[in-house]
């Protein structure tokens, strides 16, 4: 099921969703690094990471899902924010950078034909980039934030998940090492709990985050079937 759009602009809005953010864009910078001149696209619920980036891109979307609802992003105009089916995307062939995908995946019916229609839409070059819910962390195990929703992952699901629609994970990462409770000394302690954790458990943080790069041609998986021949030949009646 998905979180309603207001559900996940309210959490953002709290002491925890405000570290989360800042913890979890931190982690996206490190990754993309600068964007000037490409174009960058979110999947999901991605208007609490994509500020940063208004400056920078040539064009930015926020693609939010028909089921979840859409806000008004950002609040002065140009709205770069738009309402869309997940399988289908207002977008053409080939025609993004950068593709961000976060409250969306595990909480989506259909995996696979959501995440072939990214594969449309990014370009060969292109860097798709998941954020979803660490089935070994304490986040995923905890429903008073948004990434305790939905089907979380293991690292090995979401790595055969890319392989099966022809993306190849290049990086993994994992965010969000502090406990997931909005209390004041947990909150002012977030950054030693992230740095911590990133070193002692990387294994465990809240929610893991995968790089991948779009295959253009499908793997062969396995040995080639053996041909068998024809002893007798039986003419078509």
């Amino acid at each position: 099921m998905h979180l309603d759009v207001v559900t996940l602009r309210d959490f953002y809005a709290t002491p925890l969703g405000q570290i989360a953010r800042r913890l979890l864009a931190r982690r996206i910078r490190s990754h993309w690094g600068s964007v000037v001149g490409e174009t960058i696209a979110s999947l999901g619920f991605g208007t609490p990471f994509l500020g940063p980036y208004r400056s920078e891109a040539l064009s930015l979307g926020a693609l939010m899902p028909a089921r979840q609802g859409v806000l008004v992003w950002p609040s002065t105009t140009p709205v770069l924010s738009t309402l869309v089916e997940e399988d289908q995307l207002p977008l053409r062939d080939n025609s993004v950078d950068r593709l961000l995908v976060v409250h969306c995946l595990e909480v989506t019916e259909q995996a696979m034909p959501l995440l072939r229609e990214l594969w449309r839409v990014l370009k060969p070059e292109g860097r798709l980039l998941v954020v979803v819910p660490n089935r070994r962390g304490l986040w995923a195990h905890v429903d008073t934030t948004p990434f305790g929703y939905g089907s979380p992952f293991s690292r090995s699901q979401l790595e055969h998940l890319l392989h099966q629609c022809l993306f190849t994970p290049t990086t993994f990462d994992s965010a969000l090492h502090l406990p997931p409770f909005d209390r004041g000394i947990v909150v002012r302690s977030a950054a030693a709990w992230e740095r911590v954790g990133s070193r002692l458990s990387p294994g465990l943080g809240g929610v893991l985050l995968v790089e991948a790069r779009k295959e253009m041609v499908a793997p062969v998986r396995g040995k080639p079937a053996r041909a068998k021949a024809l002893r007798v030949l039986m003419p078509i009646r």
